[in-house]
């Protein structure tokens, strides 16, 4: 199994050191569409669902969830009932950027593993569903699904199997809730994006009534990987529980902010480290270890911690999207809950009442708190509102809205009440 102390000699295999890897012919030149090749030809669907249950694949869009086992709840497919996947591409996660990175550098990877799990799970097609801003590296990936489509990858009788999948891009509008996977399949149909009620399932009932699969880009990235290395290198990658390369988008106040790529299971510390340390030389004092949603660490807290799914929980986190950002010890916690808030209440779609109502307050609350306004009362109100939120809506965006509230305010309680005045109880 990869250790910690191991990442010096790590080798990339999501974002390899190769110059124009997004081109279709150095694609090629590298291996790739090879695992597409031996899988349509020599290995059955069933085969292929139980390689990426015994790799330990989870997903790596927030969740977490067990791909191979995901890929199995999809029912056997009916003569005349088409069924499709959703590649979750719309990566709204405020510090969240790893996904980008994939489309801009290595997009034909998206493409094989998409092509792979339609083959798994006997699918009609893949949409592809990306993020509006995304301007330019949509623009990239048209271009190279079209020549992945001349060469015969994608499409009818692909590489003359017999097996045909097509896969289309479709472009979000910037809304923070289409990550959300219901959502993302009312956008998808043309309607307004609001969360379904589940049951039934999308692979049961997704798109358009159909059984439908979604997962996140880098989930399906990792899929031609484990055809090709197999599914023991994966499961002996990084953490035991939570095993695999994955992308760490390291962000804040450090020298060296960007995309890394190393097992899971990584120290904290030696992440911080491989990212420059803290800018200026100054001490951390917080951590969000995987998007804005996720409760945040004090430094204190981080001590022996990995990132891993375990780990975090132990520690009073999540491992979430891997979307890690650093808070220096200047930090002004009041300020940045209420930048955190603004956001939840922004994108809320508005559908559910505790949502809807509750973010709004919360932001209301801690804006008055930051412009000196706000009494102690105040943070027990914003406790007792996040307790009204989680759980009570029809997505979970009201518990991401909830999460960051709650635990700042309790993590860092003396930053808060420092700005707020003494409580006024009427006689």
């Amino acid at each position: 199994m990869t250790k910690a102390g191991d990442w010096p000699s790590y080798q990339r295999v999501l974002l390899p050191p190769v110059r124009d890897l997004h081109r279709l012919d150095v694609y090629r030149a590298e291996g790739g569409y090879e695992a597409l090749g031996h899988v349509l030809t020599g290995t059955s669907p069933a085969e292929v669902i139980d390689k990426l249950k015994r790799s330990g694949l989870r997903g790596r869009g927030g969740a977490g969830f067990p791909t191979g086992l995901k890929w199995s709840f999809m029912p056997p497919p009916k003569p005349g009932v088409p069924r499709y996947l959703c590649c979750n591409a719309d990566e709204s996660e405020p510090g969240t950027f790893k996904d980008r990175q994939l489309m801009e550098y290595n997009p034909h990877l998206i493409f094989e593993g998409i092509l792979i799990a339609c083959y798994a799970m006997q699918l009609t097609a893949g949409y592809l569903y990306v993020r509006g801003e995304f301007a330019d590296w949509i623009e990239l990936m048209e271009h190279e699904l079209a020549r992945a489509y001349e060469a015969n990858l994608v499409g009818d009788n692909i590489l003359g199997t017999g097996f045909s999948a097509d896969i289309f891009m479709h472009k979000g509008a910037g809304a923070y809730i289409c990550g959300e996977e219901t959502s993302l399949m009312e956008s998808l149909e043309g309607k307004r994006a609001y969360p379904r009620i589940k049951p039934p399932f999308p692979a049961q009932q997704g798109i358009w009534g159909y059984p439908t699969t979604i997962n996140n880009v880098e989930t399906l990235a990792c899929a031609p990987l484990i055809m090709t290395r197999g599914a023991e290198w994966f499961a002996q990658t990084g953490a035991r529980t939570h095993p695999g390369p994955v992308l760490y988008g390291i962000s804040g106040h450090i020298n060296r902010p960007g995309v890394y790529e190393y097992p899971t299971g990584m120290l904290i510390t030696d992440l911080l480290e491989i990212a420059g340390g803290m800018r200026g030389g100054k001490r951390l004092k917080a951590l969000v270890p995987g998007g804005a949603s996720v409760p945040v660490l004090r430094a204190d807290m981080i001590e022996g911690v990995t990132m891993d799914a375990d780990s975090l929980r132990e520690a009073g986190s999540m491992m979430g999207t891997a979307g890690m950002l650093f808070l220096d010890e200047d930090t002004d916690m009041v300020a940045f809950l209420r930048r955190v808030a603004r956001f939840y209440h922004h994108e809320s779609c508005g559908q559910c009442t505790p949502c809807r109502e509750g973010t709004g307050w919360m932001e209301n609350l801690i804006t008055r708190i930051d412009d000196g306004q706000g009494n102690l009362r105040d943070l027990d109100l914003l406790l007792d509102l996040c307790d009204q939120m989680e759980g009570r809506t029809v997505c979970a965006l009201a518990d991401a809205a909830a999460w960051p509230v709650r635990n700042t305010i309790r993590r860092f309680r003396e930053d808060f009440e420092k700005r707020c005045k003494p409580a006024v109880w009427a006689a």
